[in-house]
């Protein structure tokens, strides 16, 4: 087996299936829940997204998008010319979103306990002069 290929693999990829979404990963399902959109708007989106913390090179992208797309979480929607170049479009597929909801979920939680236990802190002491 080729280490490029190891996402593939489905024991990779059971594996990988309870562990945490990357930021970028999260923020393209994101940039996807609300339609089909091409590279560039996937790029924009993400950065919007989330706040300029996700800078997606061109390469980075269609290398996220190939992995999705073998995950089944995204599938190709169409391609159209506009100016003189090829713009393909992609769509959240229901396991795609299923995807996002669960890191969501998990995220979610996640807050909740860290929240939980900032209540617990004691108040910071004041100095006295």
């Amino acid at each position: 087996m080729q280490v490029t290929a190891i996402y593939r693999c489905p024991y990779y990829a059971a594996a990988m299936a309870d562990s945490e979404m990357r930021e970028p990963t999260f923020f393209v399902l994101a940039a996807l829940a609300d339609g089909r959109k091409h590279g560039y708007a996937l790029i924009t989106d993400a950065e919007q997204l989330s706040e300029g913390r996700v800078h997606l090179k061109v390469g980075t992208l269609y290398a996220a998008l190939d992995r999705l797309k073998q995950q089944g979480l995204v599938i190709g929607a169409g391609e159209e010319v506009v100016d003189g170049r090829l713009r393909r479009y992609y769509e959240l597929t229901d396991d795609g979103a299923s995807a996002l909801r669960n890191e969501v979920a998990r995220m979610q939680a996640n807050a909740e306990q860290a929240l939980s236990r900032l209540r617990l802190r004691p108040a910071p002491m004041t100095a006295q002069g």
